[in-house]
């Protein structure tokens, strides 16, 4: 029997026997969700990408959607529920994608320390790093009032989700996607010549997501270095059976850091005039003056240092000024990171781990070891701590509570760091191609095993103080390369004759199209074209190409279907929630043939 639960002007219709809100089992309820089913599954697919691409799709959209399922009977108040939950799945999720860092150092010849001390490093980090997030909230959230576009969609698609017709379309896409990947996944696996296509069912299920603005760049600079790879093997710049990608991603990770540089110089000034606005001139959104003290904080981020310094040095026996040099920087980036996600929903890690590799080498550090150890400490302060900021401003949006918020991710910083260790010792026992330093073998065969996020970590330590003429000329073509082109967005994008052409009926939204997809691409897009071989980067060209002739047709159906799409957030088009689905079934798939072969039933 259902029981109405009033709130104010609210009435809800909850089951009788479900919590309510507020209560220790209300939230025992959302913590067991989210720990053991919500962000597992996030973990598991953004570990597998990154294995997989070097790239992962947050975990809030998913969680988002899935925790909406739990919630849905408390009604309009649910909303708070569903945001706890993404919000601890997140923490999980972005723990779980840093699997790669494990690999990285397996690469580098690290010696693995026992598995708990490695759980217990990577919580030490990641507990600075939120407690860094929070104390920088009531900066970026509540006084510059930042956007934080991926917090503002999950913000939308939490309230839109009340709805139970919406809410059943949702997860029938992601269900639609899953049974996809999976499927995929065994073809992939059992039959060769699709196995030896180089299709993966989460690289066209991250190109639906991304949609052929972003991935279509990546394919063509892909498509280039192939065919300059002759021209480089003859000129000494290739070794004979090294792939473009060998060079490339030098190419690729200085134009990241040119175009950061062009955001970051247009953000600083947008900061500024924020921060000057008079109070009526902001946004008028709700504000939650709900935040812990900041001394609390300060005294939180100053014990969490200590205890990374100790574990570092204690147990995995690291020189203390390496690992202080990382926090230092994690001070500042999670600051720099999570202003450019608050305006354009980009989070350059890379650009912040080069920026670390460079600084380590001018001291004088030449230890891949202990440069990968302290760079651990800033990527993952600088991923859980935007994902903190970003939290905030969702929870803002719909009037968290954000001290009850800050809870529940601490408590999923936890899960995620012993899912990062687990996930990167099981894939890398059941896939031992993982464990292959393809940087140092380009001769290895790692078929859909790309690893770029790995292979761009591992090459840029690599060149720690040796970097030979060439590689420094890749590094200063890329840097003069994304910031041109970055310059020259900007330029254009804000002429009113282009804004005016691209928006006329009939050809406008073409031009629009090959000035973002070819003519001036986004670094940040094209990039991924130099971290993966040029099957990946194909599928991944491929996959957009099909949302975006999907999503063009949708619009031009009857009136009343494209109303209803277009009041939806892009995050929630069919296309997108179905790309996320192929994800989770692929990664599933994969870590249950893992697990499988470990326990020898293979």
């Amino acid at each position: 029997m259902d029981a109405p639960l009033t709130r104010g002007d609210e009435t809800q219709v909850r089951f009788a026997w479900m919590p309510r809100p507020g209560t220790l089992a209300f939230h025992l309820m959302l913590a067991a969700v989210a720990l053991l089913v919500l962000g597992p599954l996030g973990g598991i697919a953004a570990a597998y990408m990154n294995f997989t691409l070097g790239v992962f799709v947050p975990g809030q959209i998913l969680a988002g959607i899935l925790g909406s399922i739990v919630t849905y009977p408390y009604g309009a108040q649910g909303r708070h529920g569903a945001n706890y939950m993404q919000t601890m799945a997140a923490s999980v999720a972005s723990l779980g994608a840093m699997a790669v860092l494990i690999q990285a150092a397996v690469w580098l010849g690290m010696e693995m320390p026992p598995t708990w001390q490695l759980i217990l490093f990577i919580t030490c980090v990641g507990m600075f790093g939120v407690g860094l997030g929070m104390l920088y909230t009531p900066v970026l959230v509540d006084r510059m009032r930042l956007d934080y576009p991926s917090g503002y969609a999950v913000a939308n698609i939490i309230r839109a989700l009340t709805d139970k017709t919406l809410l059943k379309r949702s997860v029938r896409s992601l269900g639609t996607g899953a049974g996809l990947g999976a499927i995929g996944g065994w073809l992939i696996d059992r039959v060769a010549w699709i196995g030896a296509s180089g299709l993966s069912m989460s690289n066209m299920g991250a190109g639906l997501i991304v949609g052929s603005r972003i991935a279509i760049p990546a394919s063509i600079f892909a498509l280039a270095g192939w065919l300059l790879s002759p021209w480089l093997r003859s000129n000494g710049w290739l070794g004979e059976n090294e792939p473009f990608r060998r060079l490339g991603f030098l190419v690729g990770l200085a134009s990241i850091l040119g175009a950061a540089v062009v955001d970051l110089a247009v953000i600083a000034r947008q900061t500024v005039a924020r921060v000057r606005a008079p109070e009526g001139e902001v946004r008028d959104e709700p504000s939650d003056p709900r935040g812990f003290p900041t001394r609390m904080l300060v005294l939180w981020v100053l014990f969490w240092a200590a205890a990374v310094v100790l574990v570092a040095t204690g147990l995995m026996h690291q020189p203390a000024r390496y690992i202080l040099f990382g926090l230092g920087l994690s001070i500042l980036f999670v600051f720099i990171n999570g202003i450019s996600t608050g305006v354009s929903d980009q989070n350059p890690i890379s650009s912040a781990f080069v920026v670390s590799v460079l600084l380590m080498s001018a001291m004088g550090l030449r230890n891949p070891v202990v440069a990968i150890t302290a760079a651990t400490v800033l990527l993952i302060c600088s991923s859980v701590g935007v994902d903190m900021q970003q939290d905030r401003s969702t929870g803002w949006r719909l009037g968290t509570d954000r001290r009850v918020q800050f809870w529940y991710q601490i408590l999923g910083i936890g899960m995620g760091a012993v899912l990062c260790v687990v996930l990167a010792r099981v894939f890398m026992s059941a896939y031992p191609v993982l464990a292959v330093n393809s940087f140092d073998h380009p001769e290895a065969k790692v078929g859909q095993w790309q690893s770029a996020m790995t292979y761009k970590f591992v090459g840029a330590i690599r060149g720690l103080g040796h970097l030979p003429v060439h590689q420094l000329a890749a590094l200063e073509i890329g840097f003069a390369l994304g910031l041109i082109i970055e310059v020259l967005r900007k330029l254009v994008r804000a002429s009113a004759r282009y804004r005016a052409l691209v928006t006329r009926p009939g050809a406008g939204p073409a031009v629009g199209w090959v000035t973002d997809s070819v003519l001036l691409p986004s670094p940040y897009a094209y990039a991924f074209g130099t971290f993966v071989e040029l099957p990946t980067a194909l599928w991944w060209g491929a996959g957009g190409i099909v949302s975006s002739v999907w999503n063009t047709l949708g619009r031009r159906s009857g009136p009343a279907d494209r109303a209803a799409t277009d009041e939806l957030p892009a995050d929630m088009s069919t296309t997108s929630l179905v790309g996320g689905g192929l994800i989770a079934g692929e990664s599933l798939f994969y870590l249950a043939m893992a697990l499988i072969g470990l326990a020898g039933l293979v």
